[in-house]
């Protein structure tokens, strides 16, 4: 008699059980996809080539079922110049994500990462250059507490400009 009872409660675990999903990427055609198209996507402004802006950026966005780009808010950028071409490359990505089922919308946090390539003329002068873009760059910052809700942090997109 225990072995029965034994079995039917072994059986009834086994039929609730649910195993835990596996989510795929949220970005159509996978991580490999979505790095290739930020780097082909993001413009990088001759402001930014003229400054020598380097830093990292982390927005968060919400999609919606059909992948549209409904809110983005910026949680830290080392430089108000770098967030104009993230924010326009995000918006060239509207309908290219993936939320999990049952889901209406869903938050992304994305972070950015901005750098130049330097070359064997690199001189005096753009180290001056890079430094005083340093000294006088303009972060931005949240000085409040941030809301993460249940968002899916992405792997940093990794952005090289040359000089």
């Amino acid at each position: 008699m225990k072995k029965i009872i034994l079995s039917i409660c072994f059986a009834l675990t086994a039929t609730f059980a649910v195993a835990q999903q596996q989510l795929a990427f949220p970005f159509q055609g996978g991580k490999n996809v979505m790095a290739s198209f930020f780097k082909d996507s993001l413009k990088v402004s001759a402001d930014i080539i003229n400054k020598k802006a380097v830093g990292t950026a982390v927005l968060k966005f919400t999609a919606d079922e059909k992948g549209s780009i409904k809110k983005i808010i910026i949680y830290f950028a080392d430089d108000a110049i770098l967030i104009k071409p993230i924010i326009d490359a995000l918006r060239k990505s509207d309908h290219k994500w993936v939320i999990p089922d049952g889901e209406k919308l869903h938050d992304f946090i994305l972070p950015f990462s901005v750098s130049f390539t330097t070359s064997a003329s690199w001189d005096a002068a753009a180290q001056k250059a890079f430094f005083d873009y340093y000294k006088n760059r303009r972060p931005i910052v949240s000085f409040d507490q941030v809301p993460l809700d249940m968002a899916t942090l992405l792997p940093a997109v990794v952005i090289t400009y040359p000089l």
